[in-house]
C-alpha cells in the first residue's frame, strides 16, 4: 500500500486536529504514511517558519521511501529540522540523529519525537541548537548522512550553510538537500553552481509539479 492510498484511507478527523501537549497548544497536526510508519507531526503556531511541513520535506520522505534508502548504524545530522519530519523518519529506519534548528523550535522538534520514536529508540535521537555560520564547530565532522530540507531559501544564509555543511562533512559523507527552486532567491544557482565547486553534487531526483529538486 503506498503512502498515498495508506493517507486517503484515513479518516478526516485523523488528518487535521488539534492537541493540547501540557500548557502549549499544538495546531494542525497531520499524519504522513512512510515506509511502513504512520507518523503524527504537530505544528507550534509559535515557530513561524518553522511551524510549516514543507513540499521539500515530504519529498524527501517520499524518496527514502521509493529508493529503500536505510540509516541503520548511520550517524545523522539534520539541518533545519522545523518540524523533524526528515528526521524522525530517519530515526525509525535506524539512524542516530542528531535535529538541529534555531532555539525556537526545538520544543517542537522535542515534542513531535516524544510522539513518533518509541521509547527503545529515543537513545538514538539528539536535539540541538545550531546557528549557521556561527557555531559549528561545536559538532563534529564524522557524520555519514547530512540532512537538509528547504534549507536553501534566504540567500544571505547562503555562505553560512556553506561553511556549515564543509565542516560537518568529510570524504565519507552523503549529504541529502531537497529544495523547493524558487527564482527569486536563486536556490537553483546555488546547487548547480556553488555547492558543485565543494562537493560531488547530483540530481537524484526531480518532482516538476511540486518544483522539488533532491
Amino acid at each position: 500500500m503506498t503512502s498515498e492510498e495508506v493517507l486517503a484511507s484515513l479518516p478526516p478527523e485523523e488528518e487535521d486536529e488539534c492537541e493540547r501537549a501540557g500548557e502549549d497548544l499544538f495546531k494542525m497536526v497531520n499524519r504522513y504514511y512512510f515506509c511502513g510508519h504512520i507518523m503524527k507531526i504537530s505544528r507550534d503556531e509559535n515557530a513561524s517558519l518553522g511551524s510549516h511541513v514543507w513540499q521539500a520535506g515530504v519529498g524527501l520522505c517520499h524518496y527514502f521511501e521509493r529508493e529503500e534508502i536505510s540509516f541503520a548504524g548511520k550517524k545523522v545530522i539534520e539541518l533545519g529540522s522545523g518540524t523533524g519530519i526528515v528526521g524522525i523518519l530517519a530515526v525509525l529506519l535506524g539512524g542516530n540523529v542528531t535535529f538541529t534548528d534555531q532555539t525556537f523550535v526545538l520544543k517542537q522538534i522535542k515534542y513531535n519525537i516524544s510522539v513518533n520514536i518509541p521509547a527503545s529508540c529515543k537513545d538514538r535521537t539528539k536535539v540541538c541548537s545550531l546557528h549557521w555560520g556561527e557555531d559549528q564547530n561545536n559538532f563534529p565532522s564524522d557524520y555519514d548522512i547530512i540532512l537538509g530540507s528547504d534549507i536553501v531559501y534566504s540567500r544571505s544564509s547562503y555562505p553560512l550553510l556553506l561553511q556549515t555543511l564543509k565542516h560537518l562533512s568529510n570524504q565519507g559523507t552523503t549529504i541529502y538537500i531537497s529544495s523547493q527552486i524558487r527564482p527569486l532567491n536563486k536556490s537553483e544557482i546555488y546547487h548547480e553552481e556553488v555547492l558543485t565547486q565543494h562537493f560531488n553534487s547530483q540530481l537524484v531526483h526531480q518532482n516538476k509539479q511540486n518544483n522539488v529538486n533532491i
